[in-house]
């Protein structure tokens, strides 16, 4: 049975290949070669990617992210495609699942929006749901640095708190919007910001995400 995960893994395969190795993307300095080679370590070389939460181990992550990125494009494109190995916690359903629908969504839309002429995605509200399910538990850990209080909304009044605080910004959008939002890609999220000025221009510059 096809998954929300795997769907958005080969969608955002398929965005790099059509884009090429040298395509800018959201990722702040990483084009899409770059963003190919995380995508891989992230899950076939856990003793690396630790080193996206652990400072100490970022001098090892950037080398084999840099080994990886010097591969051919097509072996990169191909190793997302086919997934993590077997022994791999991602090998999991539920893990695949719970860990990666957000992350190739929120990537794929790095590598769409970074191009002049993106268009918005529709998206299924099945997929609308399940993204909205996954920000309501994980709004507080993405919203922690927010300097201000922050909540996040649907157009249907459906809530979420990421930040406890005031003043209050509300941010009102489709979930794919949110989801954008809280990962740190503010500029690029359609949504509307309701709040004192000074603290919405303070919540469009903070350090969102994970």
């Amino acid at each position: 049975m096809s998954t929300h995960a795997k769907r958005e893994r080969l969608l955002l395969a398929d965005l790099l290949e059509t884009a090429g190795p040298d395509a800018p993307t959201l990722c702040d300095g990483w084009t899409a070669r770059d963003l190919a080679a995380h995508l891989v370590v992230r899950e076939r070389r856990p003793d690396a990617a630790a080193g996206v939460l652990l400072g100490p181990l970022r001098d090892r992550l950037e080398r084999v992210q840099a080994e990886f990125a010097a591969k051919p494009y097509e072996e990169l494109l191909g190793l997302i495609r086919t997934g993590p190995p077997r022994m791999s916690p991602f090998s999991i359903k539920q893990v695949d699942e719970g860990a990666n629908t957000m992350e190739f969504y929120v990537h794929a839309e790095d590598v769409r929006r970074a191009r002049a002429d993106w268009t918005p995605r529709e998206v299924d509200p099945v997929f609308a749901d399940a993204l909205w399910s996954r920000l309501e538990r994980m709004a507080r850990l993405m919203g922690r640095r927010s300097p201000v209080g922050l909540v996040v909304r649907r157009p249907d009044g459906r809530t979420a708190v990421a930040h406890r605080g005031t003043p209050v910004v509300t941010v009102t959008g489709e979930p794919g919007e949110l989801t954008l939002f809280l990962y740190g890609r503010q500029e690029a999220a359609r949504v509307e910001l309701d709040g004192d000025k000074e603290a919405v221009a303070r919540v469009l510059e903070a350090r969102l995400g994970v």
